[in-house]
């Protein structure tokens, strides 16, 4: 489901962009993701399955689901089907339900009937897709995609559910207090357990960067001048540390001590190399678009007004 939610993001930028065939790529990403992955009955997303879709594994993760909400959401956009936000909205609404009961870290791992596993993968703790505990990174994210959604549904001419902004509000703030500089040093620890300790302390791009979209996001829905002061401290942490003059792009990870994570005791990456920019690309985009419509859309509207 995590790759299949890349196909349809993708084909909805391709779609935006006027590219031919573009939309025959997304109707048939959108009908595979939902023959083989949506669950009408739950409101979420299946994890996986062999390469004949006859046999998936005992595992459900919110992580495929975030992406999930992510893909849908620019699919409504750019195809005027509701059903998609509808689906995004369903997602949403159990996966924070989830946060709230959890104190606002989200569970990110279950089992094929939704039960919760709070210690999968306690034994690789920096798992790159299913880290063990909290993510602070999908929390901000997760913030960030709850904005959207309730922006869409405006747009609309609807109220946005009145959860949506609290609890983006309370995902971020638990983001910041579990995951900010809470080691000595600047930077978002990838993951913590369950009552906020740090577990993973290695500072990944793509959790600054989602930092500053949520920052961006929750300042212009609350006004608060909290966030506003915490993106540019983000922004300047980024010049410091992560963006990567001398070869481009930005340093995918970061070690404990904010150096690159290239190996040795204390900074093993994670990831080889620099494996995405998306994060980045897209912390770089939204300070000057809306939360509503998605990226490529806002972008192709901003570029016929222009």
């Amino acid at each position: 489901a995590y790759g299949h939610a890349f196909v349809i993001l993708a084909a909805t930028r391709a779609v935006a962009a006027g590219r031919p065939a573009a939309m025959d790529l997304l109707t048939a990403a959108l009908a595979v993701h939902e023959q083989r992955f949506w669950d009408e009955a739950e409101g979420l997303a299946r994890e996986s399955f062999d390469r004949a879709f006859s046999v998936t594994e005992d595992y459900r993760g919110a992580n495929a689901n975030m992406h999930t909400v992510e893909a849908y959401l620019a699919a409504a956009d750019v195809t005027g089907d509701r059903r998609w936000l509808d689906r995004a909205v369903r997602i949403l609404t159990r996966v924070i339900g989830w946060a709230r009961d959890c104190g606002w870290r989200i569970p990110e791992h279950f089992d094929a009937t939704w039960t919760m596993r709070p210690d999968y993968n306690q034994d690789q703790p920096a798992h790159p897709f299913r880290p063990y505990g909290a993510t602070p990174g999908h929390a901000l994210e997760w913030s960030r995609l709850a904005l959207a959604a309730g922006n869409a549904l405006v747009a609309l001419g609807e109220v946005a559910p009145s959860w949506i902004q609290p609890a983006a509000l309370a995902l971020a703030e638990r983001a910041v207090e579990d995951g900010w500089a809470v080691d000595g040093a600047d930077g978002f620890v990838y993951t913590t357990d369950w009552n906020g300790k740090p577990v993973v302390r290695q500072r990944m791009h793509w959790v600054l960067g989602e930092a500053l979209g949520a920052a961006v996001a929750l300042h212009r829905a609350t006004g608060d001048e909290r966030w506003a002061s915490r993106f540019r401290a983000w922004w300047e942490y980024a010049e410091q540390y992560l963006i990567d003059r001398e070869h481009g792009s930005w340093h995918h990870e970061l070690d404990p001590s904010n150096r690159p994570a290239v190996g040795g005791p204390d900074s093993t990456p994670t990831w080889i190399g620099k494996p995405d920019v998306y994060h980045a690309l897209q912390a770089v985009l939204l300070p000057g678009l809306p939360l509503h419509p998605s990226f490529a859309t806002a972008l192709r509207i901003r570029g016929l007004r222009d």
